[in-house]
């Protein structure tokens, strides 16, 4: 029996909390991502993507601190399959993490500089490009969410959406074996901000409290394969839909839905 879904807050989606607080959450579940070979299953149906679509450009949407596109990239090129150029986007940009992203990966990471606003993309942004969402579809509402994917039909050459684990709360006990020691090491691998992260994560426990919090709750807010199915009917026949999993261990399940013209 799925759980119903409920649009509870996350931490990190607040404008209220501390700049250091939200990054210190995204920066480690960027690690825990990293650390426990989370992505490496989703390497076979991002290519299945990339090939149905033609796309060779991928716009990262809600790229966050860029870490689900770097990791994805080299999963890849282990997997020895050539990754896309992805194209980092976000309503907010972290342009400085954004920059060391794209020092490190020049052949295969951009930015855009701008904010982007994932349910109205301008046409010289999309035009030719493949958009993704990965590990953050969860945090739109149904009406957001539905605007999303009604502008990649109108715009885009395919959309591809992933998200860690099912409607599921036992799912993200997966994430802790690697989500820990990433938060506790944050404030030593940050790029900034390094005092205020030690603050909230060794001399409080603000930081851990809220990344279980975030993690709980957006096990809540996944959406079901049918009920992304039930968003995409009303948008015709243009796009071809598929909906995936794959495993990562120690026992988790991840989840991916993609979109691509029909040719």
């Amino acid at each position: 029996m799925t759980l119903p879904r409920v649009q509870l807050f996350e931490f990190n989606d607040q404008a209220w909390v501390p700049a250091a607080l939200r990054d210190a959450i995204i920066e480690a579940l960027s690690r825990t991502l990293a650390w426990g070979g989370i992505l490496h299953g989703l390497v076979g149906p991002f290519r299945e993507f990339l090939e149905a679509s033609g796309a060779t450009e991928v716009l990262d949407l809600c790229a966050g601190a860029g870490g689900p596109a770097e990791i994805l990239a080299e999963e890849m090129k282990r997997a020895g399959q050539h990754p896309p150029r992805f194209i980092l986007s976000d309503l907010y940009p972290r342009i400085e993490l954004w920059e060391v992203a794209r020092a490190a990966h020049p052949d295969v990471i951009a930015f855009e500089p701008g904010p982007v606003d994932a349910t109205r993309i301008a046409p010289e942004l999309g035009r030719g490009r493949a958009r993704a969402i990965i590990n953050a579809f969860h945090h739109f509402p149904p009406e957001i969410a539905r605007a999303i994917l009604a502008d990649a039909v109108e715009g885009s050459e395919g959309v591809f959406l992933s998200e860690g684990f099912e409607r599921n709360p036992l799912q993200f006990l997966n994430f802790a074996p690697y989500g820990l020691p990433a938060l506790a090491l944050g404030p030593i691998l940050s790029p900034r901000d390094r005092v205020a992260k030690a603050i909230f994560t060794w001399a409080s426990p603000i930081a851990v409290a809220a990344s279980a919090w975030d993690g709980f709750v957006s096990t809540l807010r996944v959406y079901s394969e049918d009920e992304l199915f039930a968003m995409v009917a009303p948008l015709g026949d243009r796009f071809r839909w598929e909906y995936r999993t794959y495993d990562y261990p120690p026992a988790g399940k991840g989840t991916c839905f993609f979109g691509v013209p029909r040719r």
